[in-house]
């Protein structure tokens, strides 16, 4: 695996990009953070050796390298989900490449839905804990001891300083946001009433169906890791209505300006 993830590094090299400090992952419906971006290239995933290839049609699937506020960003204008047909590993194989090329802080968006009926459709969610319900771990197998220890702890998998910089901007700008716990679950299918009520016991405040395996292998690596989630519709079991994946859409481009402020300015200040 290594060496796979080392050959995928070397092609992103040549092809220009240059010691990126910080990693992007831009999650459905929130990938016009790339016209705030100044390109220097751009890679077709297709292109890049044993990469996978994203099959969500909300996705584009390119690696977009350049500056923002001023920093040297990668940004993931597309990720890979375990509905998807990929195995965990292949999921988060383009955060072990970002590590490779140089990456110390990864910064995760994502599309969910709320299960704590005190949010609102379009507004945002820093993400302070997870849950991973997914039907297995990205870090099971032989470890890659070259990039990260067997045994990882994740008591804070979410960065408490980046948190705190998320919160005072959020602030200083009036943008309404939470802060609470994100559960990964395996979809494509959306969730029924009765696992709804599930989640909410577990403690989630919301639901999607990514992030969190990006985020293990992140902590694994020793990133420095923030999340936002964008609240894209209300789950609420008792008054559930059918999903309509163009309001979502529709919910998460409204709530996306405030996602692309606050990722700029902490970009600014890190």
């Amino acid at each position: 695996m290594y060496e796979l993830i080392s050959q995928s590094a070397e092609y992103i090299k040549n092809q220009g990009v240059e010691k990126p400090e910080t990693g992007i992952i831009l999650g459905t419906g929130l990938g016009s953070m790339v016209n705030d971006i100044e390109v220097e290239i751009s890679i077709d995933y297709t292109d890049i050796p044993n990469f996978p290839i994203a099959t969500v049609e909300f996705h584009s699937g390119k690696l977009i390298y350049g500056s923002l506020s001023g920093k040297k960003v990668l940004v993931m204008n597309g990720r890979f989900h375990f509905y998807e047909g990929y195995s965990l590993q292949e999921v988060t194989f383009p955060i072990r490449v970002m590590k490779l090329l140089g990456v110390k802080t990864l910064l995760v968006s994502n599309a969910c839905g709320a299960i704590n009926l005190n949010y609102k459709p379009s507004s945002l969610m820093i993400i302070d804990d997870h849950i991973n319900m997914l039907p297995g771990n990205p870090l099971v197998g032989k470890n890659i001891s070259k990039l990260g220890p067997r045994f990882v702890d994740l008591s804070r998998p979410y960065d408490k300083i980046l948190i705190a910089k998320m919160e005072e901007i959020a602030e200083a700008n009036n943008i309404e946001i939470n802060k609470g716990v994100y559960v990964s679950w395996i979809g494509p299918s959306l969730e029924t009433r009765a696992e709804y009520r599930f989640i909410k016991t577990m403690g989630a405040d919301v639901v999607g169906m990514s992030t969190v395996p990006e985020v293990i292998v992140a902590n694994h690596m020793n990133m420095k890791v923030a999340a936002i989630s964008v609240i894209t519709d209300i789950c609420d079991p008792d008054n559930l209505e059918e999903a309509d994946i163009n309001k979502i859409l529709e919910n998460a481009a409204l709530a996306e300006k405030d996602l692309v402020l606050i990722f700029k300015q902490l970009v600014k200040d890190m």
